[in-house]
């Protein structure tokens, strides 16, 4: 059986969250174990290291920017990865994607505003809005859970 779904990789125990945890509070693994699901990390598909700088998506003229705190800039970081996964899902015709809500790389539908006070706004995260745009039905785990 082919897998239908991604899975962000943190929900299914992968200790791949900025600041080196997961974040399974559901089980998605029974869908790895089947074959129906794999998982992805964007931000380590992107190159980025675990542990990393918590980063938050700017809005700016030229569109997004996604930096950290402290200002260093991860946006083209965030791209590939996008690339990337979507070149995952089209390689194994993934047709759904259960992703970590609020991520700047799966969050779908609310994210951070980028100002880290932890104020959401609405939007996508850099790889669910390419995910979205090319056909993959995008739901967030949270919205999993509540099914």
């Amino acid at each position: 059986m082919k897998p239908k779904y991604i899975i962000s990789s943190c929900l299914v125990g992968v200790k791949c969250r900025y600041n080196g945890t997961c974040s399974s509070t559901i089980n998605l693994n029974d869908m790895i174990e089947k074959g129906e699901a794999i998982d992805v990390c964007p931000e380590v598909i992107g190159g980025l290291p675990t542990p990393r700088e918590p980063v938050e998506i700017q809005q700016t003229e030229d569109g997004i920017q996604v930096t950290s705190k402290t200002g260093n800039n991860y946006t083209n970081q965030f791209l590939k990865s996008a690339e990337e996964v979507l070149s995952i899902c089209k390689e194994n015709n993934i047709t759904h994607a259960i992703l970590q809500s609020r991520s700047p790389s799966c969050g779908f539908g609310k994210i951070y505003d980028g100002t880290f006070t932890g104020n959401l706004i609405d939007g996508n995260g850099v790889v669910a809005d390419a995910l979205d745009k090319n056909g993959i039905k995008v739901i967030t785990d949270e919205e999993f859970a509540s099914k």
